[in-house]
């Protein structure tokens, strides 16, 4: 599986790969080949060395827009949802005094001490915006969370709840 962003909505791209794979499993051939689902998501198929019990088994992927160094693509992301958010938010801002942002972090789960450090020194205090607070939170466990910045000052906890 190869792909690079964008890929579209989720939901057609999933009908899309599920009718190429039937489509596969219904031919009374079934050579290797790659199947291009979209212009940005293809899908290499070939035979198992074994049985795996199912029809299909996730060899690898490549994702051409991964990032070489993690912080980078925190902080490449975070500005993204930041102004999405901002945009989303934009015509209710005056509803209330203080708006914070909750995000789950998918990409580096929760951060090791130094990148902590990094993001607390270095991305936070680069990236400008309007909410009171930005909480980065480890979907893996909740209890894990990443308050890097407070609006108006400098500002920044590592919570780890299940301590």
């Amino acid at each position: 599986m190869d792909f690079h962003r964008p890929l579209g909505p989720w939901k057609s791209l999933k009908v899309k790969i599920e009718q190429e794979l039937r489509a596969f499993m219904d031919s009374p051939i079934r050579s290797p080949k790659t199947l291009r689902i979209t212009k940005n998501f293809k899908l290499g198929i070939s035979h198992a060395s074994k049985d795996h019990g199912t029809f299909f088994l996730l060899g690898g992927s490549s994702d051409y827009d991964s990032g070489g160094w993690v912080m980078s693509e925190v902080a490449k992301n975070l500005r993204l949802c930041i102004d999405e958010k901002e945009r989303k938010i934009a015509r209710y801002r005056a509803k209330y005094s203080e708006w914070w942002l909750l995000l789950a972090d998918y990409i580096d789960f929760s951060m090791e001490p130094d990148d902590r450090r990094l993001f607390r020194t270095e991305v936070m205090p680069s990236i400008r915006h309007s909410f009171s607070r930005i909480v980065l939170i480890d979907p893996r466990d909740h209890r894990r969370t990443i308050v890097p910045y407070r609006q108006r000052r400098l500002f920044c906890a590592i919570v780890d709840w299940s301590s």
